[in-house]
């Protein structure tokens, strides 16, 4: 009987709207950076609302799809297209209901903001929001959508006093140790993760862990997310160690529980990979990797806006390893997923266009890449105002672009206006904020404002230090850079022992055969080398070689990078026998993965001619100047200081050359 009454209900418009509405509320996210994709929670909603009526779910979603085609009315027609996820449709006829029924009718005002924040127009679903709010006061869930909505807005302050409404209003109504309540305070933890208060952030992180495992039992899918959610944060501390715990077990959980192939599986083993990458681990996170990639694919089909997130960071893995033929067309392929799903104003699109950008920045195609972090930076913009710190992203990394072709006068307000909005948005004293300081400084540098640079260097590094703790790979990062400003300025007595501490944070941190420890070995060896000690530089130069051979390939830039600094090493000893080939071989490896005309095939260029002109082979060192004089000039410019220094050295060189000849 109750089937054929749930039956009978497919045939009453009034009954499947509410089933509309009862879908559309139980598939709607509930927290940022949620696991399941918009699909998933449809497909989530659809059984549990076909479930309470005995219907089958495929029977409710042709019913709800085809009322949906009949629907005359703007609230009736804006629901069936929210439920369909197409929100772009969805807003315009939820906008119009909201507008006609403002007096009475609180739920268009939610659905409104559900389309609006699938859109990504965070603001704008706020406002839609904060009228259901007023129309509906101490609704938990409406408070907490206003948090979600300014949360993801960027502005941190606005959201948090609802999140924690919700919270209390959730509390009070259901007890401390309810599931709903661990999702609030999971919201709540998440926030304050953002804002770089991970003391703040933890202890609301493992409450909500705790009330799960009560409630759920510690092999519960919500249980798994939880622990998802708190190796975030240990990721975000440093503590890779304790981060991959937790992921594995939520990994193991989720298997369990869903299955091998279930789409929340595939973004666990996304986050676990991630952590790989962060680590400096490029051998363990590709298969990961490309297993959610093939889950996804499997599950949500090849067009879905989740399997653009996995191209992408495969694509991330496949650049930081330097196979920037394998990243190129990932990043191309979520581009275009992202432009036909979301639209080409979403700020999806807007993170695909800035990771293809730095792709195209890294390759030394500058023309290429500006356009796109220009598009990026609009986009944002439009959609999630000026002051977001999304927005701020972009504009470092277009400021680090401007700065890679030499235009400082045009890095310096974007890296500026970085910081501006980093400090308003997340504090002076966040992790982030001391990033901005360190690239700001690092352009005052090359401008030779060293006494700009220095005290940007220093405040970054205390409020790592403050942040993180001072151990953090953070902190040897600020600790290698204000070393490398000591060394310039010639005081290496201050630089050692700052490179030294460096070099043992990151050793302890990753191991003694990390590249980021080849990178530390590197920068020490050049302050000893710069100080004349050849026989302390020669082993620190061959032991980062032998860690990056082993750990990037034989062929990577990087590798590139080592073989030249030992044979600029060698050629102060006066070896040039045994720095040639270095120099040849560091020349061949940069042409092949970055191409010959890549502004980094320049420096060997210029240096295998220093050597050869050394040598007295001036036929050998001409037609090497002449190539590194004209890469640089196609991709900084003719008046640039670096090609007027290159240009002056050569015009010496063939000066030097004719009087050779003359004799």
């Amino acid at each position: 009987m109750a089937e054929r009454a749930g039956r009978r209900l497919l045939e009453d418009p009034a009954a499947l709207r509410a089933m509309v509405q009862r879908a559309n509320q139980v598939g709607a996210p509930t927290s940022v950076g949620r696991e399941e994709s918009p699909e998933e929670q449809r497909k989530r909603a659809l059984e549990e609302v076909a479930k309470i009526f005995g219907l089958e779910p495929n029977e409710l979603d042709s019913a709800i799809r085809a009322w949906g085609q009949k629907a005359v009315d703007p609230y009736d027609k804006g629901l069936a297209e929210l439920y369909a996820r197409n929100y772009s449709k969805a807003t315009p006829d939820l906008r119009k209901a909201a507008s006609m029924r403002r007096a009475a009718f609180v739920d268009a005002d939610v659905s409104l903001g559900q389309s609006l924040y699938g859109e990504g127009k965070y603001r704008e679903a706020a406002e839609a929001f904060g009228e259901a709010d007023r129309l509906r006061r101490d609704d938990a869930a409406i408070l907490n959508w206003l948090g979600m909505s300014l949360h993801s807005a960027g502005d941190y302050g606005g959201a948090e006093p609802f999140y924690r409404r919700a919270l209390a209003i959730e509390e009070k109504a259901l007890g401390p140790d309810h599931p709903i309540v661990a999702t609030m305070l999971n919201n709540l933890a998440s926030l304050m993760r953002d804002k770089g208060d991970y003391a703040g952030a933890e202890p609301f992180y493992r409450r909500a862990l705790d009330i799960d495992e009560k409630v759920l039992g510690p092999d519960h899918p919500d249980v798994a997310t939880a622990l998802n959610n708190l190796a975030l944060l240990q990721r975000a501390r440093g503590d890779y160690a304790g981060a991959e715990t937790l992921y594995r077990r939520a990994l193991a959980i989720d298997e369990k529980a869903l299955g091998p192939d279930d789409p929340i599986v595939a973004t666990v083993l996304n986050n676990l990979a991630l952590l790989l990458g962060a680590n400096g681990d490029y051998a363990g996170p590709e298969p990961l990797y490309r297993r959610a990639l093939a889950i996804n694919e499997k599950a949500l089909g090849t067009d879905h806006p989740s399997v653009a997130m996995f191209l992408n960071n495969l694509a991330l893995l496949l650049r930081a390893k330097g196979d920037y033929a394998g990243a190129e067309p990932l990043f191309r392929r979520a581009l275009a997923i992202n432009e036909k799903a979301l639209g080409p104003d979403h700020p999806e699109v807007a993170k695909d266009l800035n990771n293809l950008a730095g792709l195209l920045r890294d390759k030394g195609d500058y023309a290429g890449a500006e356009p796109l972090f220009r598009r990026a930076l609009a986009i944002n913009e439009k959609a999630l105002g000026t002051d977001h710190p999304e927005v701020a992203t972009v504009l470092n990394n277009l400021a680090g672009l401007l700065r890679d072709k030499g235009d400082y006068a045009g890095a310096e307000p974007l890296y500026r206006r970085t910081l501006a909005i980093d400090e308003k948005a997340l504090g002076t004293d966040h992790p982030t904020v001391a990033t901005v300081l360190n690239n700001l400084a690092e352009l005052l540098r090359d401008k030779g404002d060293d006494a700009g640079a220095e005290p940007l260097y220093r405040r970054a590094l205390g409020i790592h230090e403050k942040a993180l703790g001072p151990d953090h790979r953070d902190v040897a990062m600020d600790l290698n850079n204000l070393a490398g400003l000591l060394r310039a300025k010639g005081d290496y007595v201050g630089a050692e022992p700052l490179y030294r501490r460096a070099l043992a944070i990151d050793e302890k941190a990753l191991g003694p055969d990390h590249p980021i420890v080849a990178t530390m070995l590197n920068n020490l060896a050049e302050l000893l080398r710069a100080k004349g000690d050849y026989a302390g530089a020669e082993p620190l130069y061959r032991r980062a070689l032998a860690i990056d051979e082993k750990a990037l390939g034989p062929d990577h830039p990087e590798v590139a990078t080592r073989l030249n600094n030992l044979a600029v090493l060698l050629r102060a000893k006066g070896d040039n026998a045994g720095a040639e080939p270095l120099y040849r071989r560091a020349l061949a490896i940069d042409e092949k993965a970055l191409g010959t005309d890549h502004p980094a095939v320049a420096p060997m260029l210029y240096n295998l001619a220093l050597l050869l002109r050394t040598k007295g082979d001036y036929a050998g060192a001409e037609p090497l100047y002449r190539r590194a004089l004209a890469i640089e000039e196609k991709a900084l410019g003719t008046d640039h200081a670096t090609v007027k220094r290159l240009r002056a050295n050569f015009e010496e060189f063939l000066r030097e050359k004719k009087k050779a000849e003359a004799k």
